[in-house]
């Protein structure tokens, strides 16, 4: 009987054995504090990793809300730092901009949270990951294919692509009736009627009452940036230093505050920025998946820095190598929307977008005003601006005589597609 009673014990105890352990991207909110839940009704154990790239967030109510739903272990990473210099620098050096117009917020805040999580994951002994991004959207692409560079082995549950749990959970309602039943804290306060992902970047605003791109975006959305109308009517007047195309001291040219660590600069420009409306965009994007979506975006220091780091970049580079280079950097603004910040091409780029970085060097005085970025100044001990060569005043090194050369030069092809018109 005692035999037969341990071989059940056994028989008990490999039934709830776990299927394995999974590290949950967990952001405290109710998709991922049910995904949690979910994970270990399926027979996981379950790390919970809460990324802090600026987003305001109470991080320690976070933590305690996942170890009450039965997380194993709870990870709260600060990585305002790394994202600043490793992700955010790289794209100011690339005047990264996807379509003309998103500054790529989100997109390159995905990289660094997954890193993160795949370091936890080896480092846990993890042989699965997991994320609360849906279906249809960029950010599965962005998280799975950086964990699969990174992790080559590694397995990824996207609950939001599994039938068994999207078919249970159509909706909002859904989610809130399971969180009801396994005790589960919602908020209190109605949700906006869309969805929003906020970083130390941006915050960008889709889904809900927005998927309608007619309708206006409502006052009280922004969280990030002041309505430009409601500003301050005297601008702000700022000078930007650069080192190899990457910001090193900003100083504000009234009160002489100043700013020299990136995580202190950034955070400066974004107070900045939103307190003058600057950097508010409503577009229509391309995903990478294939659909069409709105998305509102506000990213206030970086659209300063986009504005000062062109202008810098102008007055120091080459002329043919500032062609090149915009050719990349749109082909790495690609690369960035849509999951390849790992890829070796990505690689290969963002090298040869630093090495054109190399003489970019000096200052940009501009002004902070009502929702836009205006430049007033730039000097630079890498100049490539030849004051007597270009004024109109002084003769310099240069014969206007050559130029007559150069234009007939130019001309030649127009004569040859005149005499092929008149043959025909």
């Amino acid at each position: 009987m005692l035999y037969i009673g341990v071989v059940a014990k056994h028989l008990s105890d490999l039934r709830r054995m776990s299927k394995g352990t999974v590290v949950l991207a967990y952001s405290g909110g109710l998709d991922t504090s049910c995904i949690l839940v979910w994970l270990k009704e399926q027979g996981y154990d379950v790390v919970a990793y809460l990324a802090n790239i600026g987003q305001s967030e109470d991080f320690e109510a976070a933590q305690k809300k996942a170890e009450s739903l039965g997380a194993k272990k709870v990870f709260i990473e600060d990585l305002r730092a790394e994202f600043v210099e490793e992700f955010i620098w790289p794209s100011v050096q690339a005047n990264a901009i996807y379509e003309d117009r998103y500054l790529l917020g989100t997109s390159i805040a995905r990289p660094c949270i997954a890193r993160r999580q795949v370091q936890i994951a080896k480092q846990e002994g993890a042989q699965y990951v997991s994320h609360g991004a849906t279906g249809k959207g960029n950010d599965q692409i962005r998280f799975e294919l950086t964990c699969y560079a990174l992790y080559p082995e590694v397995k990824i549950i996207s609950p939001w692509r599994i039938p068994e749990f999207y078919t249970r959970f159509k909706g909002r309602k859904d989610l809130m009736q399971y969180a009801e039943k396994h005790g589960i804290p919602v908020p209190v306060t109605p949700k906006a009627p869309w969805s929003m992902d906020a970083n130390l970047m941006h915050i960008s605003y889709e889904s809900g009452i927005l998927e309608n791109p007619k309708n206006h975006a409502p006052s009280d959305l922004y969280l990030m940036t002041k309505n430009p109308d409601d500003s301050p009517n005297h601008p702000d007047v700022l000078e930007i230093e650069f080192n190899r195309g990457v910001p090193v001291r900003v100083t504000h040219l009234k009160d002489g505050r100043s700013e020299d660590t990136p995580l202190d600069i950034f955070s400066f420009l974004n107070e900045i920025g939103g307190k003058h409306g600057v950097g508010r965009i409503d577009i229509v994007e391309n995903r990478f998946i294939g659909m069409k979506s709105r998305g509102i975006y506000e990213t206030p220091g970086g659209t300063i820095l986009y504005h000062a780091h062109l202008d810098i970049e102008a007055f120091t580079m080459d002329r043919e190598v500032r062609r090149i280079k915009q050719g990349l950097g749109i082909k790495f603004s690609e690369l960035i929307y849509n999951g390849f910040w790992y890829s070796p091409e990505c690689e290969f780029v963002r090298h040869c977008i630093s090495k054109s970085q190399e003489n970019v060097e000096g200052k940009v005085q501009l002004s902070v005003f009502k929702g836009q970025v205006y430049i007033l100044g730039r000097e630079s001990p890498k100049s490539l601006y030849n004051e007597e060569l270009v004024s109109m005043d002084v003769q310099g090194d240069y014969d206007p005589c050559d130029a007559s050369g150069f234009i007939r030069v130019n001309a030649v092809r127009y004569h040859c597609r005149l005499q092929g018109d008149l043959k025909k």
